[in-house]
């Protein structure tokens, strides 16, 4: 891949003083300037406007560092999600433990529910089959 050594980087330094001189260099620094500026207020104001739009778009930071490792950012959505079902279910608790809770009834038309996969049993597959007659192919590796 592509890296920039100190040594490259000082290469590169002196070949654009070499073609651009001492008259054209500042001019050529306060444009690169401003140019790094206006990017940065263009980058400023279309974050703004995203997050009027999706108000609860994590920062900047927060994105970066879920890139960076994306199981922490599974870790945090579990969190989020446990939080929110706990915040549910604490919704639907009865208050009077002695008042039986009753499910609406069905109308005559309705089919039951389907089985949920978590207590649908689960069928082992069979081992799958190894030929070992034949030949392995060496561009496979």
């Amino acid at each position: 891949m592509f890296s920039l050594s100190p040594i490259k980087i000082m290469v590169i330094v002196a070949v654009v003083l070499l073609l651009l001189g001492p008259d054209k260099l500042p001019e050529v620094a306060h444009k690169l300037g401003a140019s790094w500026r206006a990017l940065k207020r263009i980058q400023e104001r279309v974050e703004e406007e995203v997050r009027e739009v999706i108000p609860d778009l994590p920062s900047a930071g927060d994105i970066a560092r879920v890139v960076r490792s994306p199981v922490n950012l599974l870790n945090e959505l579990a969190n989020r999600a446990e939080a929110r079902d706990e915040r549910t279910s604490a919704d639907h608790i009865p208050t009077d433990v002695t008042e039986p809770v009753v499910s609406p009834a069905r109308p005559a038309g309705d089919r039951p529910p389907s089985p949920s996969p978590l207590t649908t049993p689960v069928t082992p597959r069979p081992a799958p089959v190894v030929d070992d007659s034949l030949p392995i192919d060496p561009s496979l590796n």
